[in-house]
């Protein structure tokens, strides 16, 4: 997912909100990437001394213009410091999209107890489909909050980017509890059979799979039958891969023998 993260010019704001294809080619000419590329950056990997003096910086640029709030919003993108929160909360209600998606990123990876109401309010009635994008990533990081009927939500009638992440974060938000867990599955497993984007299956299988081992014993029976399914079934290759790399990582005895039968019967390379 390389589309987002720069600058882009105020003009033709309403048309980009309105039409996400338009959007797209608009952010392809004038973005340098999607702050998601960065935001798994492990702050260990640089050094401590320089990782404070960018914050520092960063701090600077986000009292400053949309230029350089954009500037700064690449930094806590990238990295935790809880100083920048109260300067990224209010970003989220810039009339720039790509501030606004910006500030989301940077609030998912510093997630601020505060930012969670305007969040879900962005997930459901922001006009623009990277910043709803966005924030199904970033509330994956707020486990603790009211997210996953929001999530489920979105997996159930946003368009395919956001469906993409949301299921992902449906893993998050549900690993907290088998409550939850059994909620996010239940959702899950729909999305896997009815959704026509392979790219959003596929997360839904990955997503299932992190929830696997918090589920009961018939959810979990559930979850295999509906991968093997996938297996033999999905019109799309890399959604089969993607069942059978995270079947051939349970640890059931039984369902191994199944797959062996399946590939001694050639129906299975």
């Amino acid at each position: 997912m390389n589309e987002l993260q720069g600058h882009l010019a105020d003009e033709g704001l309403a048309n980009l909100a309105i039409d996400p294809d338009v959007l797209a080619r608009e952010l392809e000419a004038e973005l340098i990437g999607d702050p998601l590329d960065e935001i798994d950056v492990e702050e260990s990997d640089s050094d401590a001394f320089d990782v404070s003096r960018e914050c520092e910086v960063g701090l600077q640029w986000l009292k400053q213009d949309h230029e350089n709030r954009l500037q700064g919003l690449r930094v806590f993108c990238e990295h935790r410091d809880p100083r920048a929160l109260p300067l990224l909360v209010p970003l989220l209600q810039e009339p720039c999209p790509v501030e606004r998606m910006s500030a989301v990123y940077a609030l998912g990876r510093n997630p601020c107890p505060r930012a969670v109401k305007i969040l879900l309010k962005l997930l459901r009635t922001d006009s623009n489909a990277y910043v709803r994008k966005a924030t199904a990533w970033s509330l994956g990081n707020y486990s603790d909050a009211p997210v996953l009927k929001p999530l489920i939500h979105s997996l159930q009638n946003d368009v395919a980017a956001v469906r993409l992440w949301a299921s992902g974060s449906l893993a998050e938000a549900g690993a907290g509890s088998s409550k939850n867990a059994a909620i996010a599955a239940n959702q899950l497993l729909i999305s896997l059979q009815i959704d026509n984007e392979p790219l959003v299956r596929s997360n839904c299988i990955w997503a299932l799979g992190r929830l696997y081992d918090t589920l009961e014993i018939l959810r979990r029976d559930e979850i295999e039958e509906a991968f093997l399914n996938v297996l033999l079934n999905d019109a799309e290759p890399s959604v089969r891969y993607e069942a059978r790399t995270v079947l051939e990582q349970i640890d059931n005895p039984p369902l191994k023998q199944r797959l062996k039968r399946l590939v001694d019967q050639g129906l299975l390379a």
